[in-house]
């Protein structure tokens, strides 16, 4: 296929996208209007704004409103990112959000994380954040996070979600801000799901309701959170584990959402300044 047809095809997937995007955040918030409306327990709201939030807030290409870690963009480009006055050491982010992201045609192959693990450190305007990579039980869901930190992908990008009732995550890894962007590829299928228990210290990738819809999106787990497979669609890709720097997420969290709902962009602004991975 020649690149004036690759680049074509990969537009309309695009704009097949963007079409469903639409139409998934207009049912998503139809259907949180039911369930607030009829009185449903807590637990119930927290399931749908958790499965919209790994459905809708995983803003890569990859991801759609749907994409897992992406909510709806509650959090918009400009909200998450503009500089707010921080509290607990960080830095005021000063970083904007990226209107046209760099994009990549090709999924990254699998085997560059190589079977092993690796160490990524993402240096934020809230401290610094290590976490260990599990290339062997993650093979493609590492290879693409090891690609997009080599390519720079991270540097100066925003995290623009935030949850806070039922599922207790900072999700990052979309340029735009919007929860909507991505790398300009998606890939599958899950792996690592387990049984959807994930502890402190997590980090996940953000997908639709395609499990093939995984891209640069993930999100960091900060407190006991539960997203069982089989009410969110297949579960979602465990790619590591924080090692240094879960004081930093908790720290954002702390502060709470803007505006003071549930989720949407952190009322502390905080942003990727730089991303590195090495293996081991």
């Amino acid at each position: 296929m020649s690149k004036a047809r690759e680049r074509a095809y990969e537009r309309r997937r695009y704009e097949e996208w963007q079409a469903k995007l639409s139409e998934r955040k207009r049912r998503r918030r139809r259907v949180q209007q039911i369930v607030l409306a009829s009185g449903s327990s807590l637990a119930a709201v927290a399931v749908i704004i958790g499965v919209a939030f790994l459905v809708t807030h995983n803003g890569d290409d990859a991801t759609d409103a749907s994409t897992a870690a992406s909510v709806a963009p509650s959090a918009s480009a400009t909200a998450s990112s503009a500089a707010t006055p921080v509290k607990g050491g960080c830095t005021p982010s000063t970083l904007g959000a990226v209107s046209s992201p760099k994009q990549i045609a090709k999924v990254p192959s699998k085997s560059l994380a190589q079977n092993t693990t690796w160490t990524a450190t993402f240096k934020t305007t809230c401290g610094t954040i290590e976490m260990e990579l599990y290339g062997k039980k993650a093979p493609q869901a590492v290879s693409s996070t090891i690609a997009l930190i080599r390519s720079k992908f991270y540097d100066g990008t925003p995290c623009h979600r935030l949850t806070t009732s039922g599922i207790f995550v900072l999700q990052c890894g979309d340029p735009t801000g919007t929860g909507t962007g991505g790398p300009g590829y998606s890939y599958g299928p899950l792996e690592n799901v387990g049984n959807g228990k994930m502890p402190p210290g997590t980090v996940a990738m953000a997908r639709g309701s395609d499990v093939n819809s995984q891209g640069s999106q993930f999100f960091l787990v900060y407190d006991d959170t539960t997203l069982d497979p089989a009410q969110t669609g297949g579960g979602y890709t465990v790619i590591g584990k924080i090692t240094k720097g879960l004081d930093v997420v908790k720290k954002v969290a702390k502060s709470g959402v803007s505006g003071g709902s549930g989720d949407g962009a952190p009322t502390t602004a905080v942003s990727i300044t730089s991303a590195t991975v090495k293996k081991g």
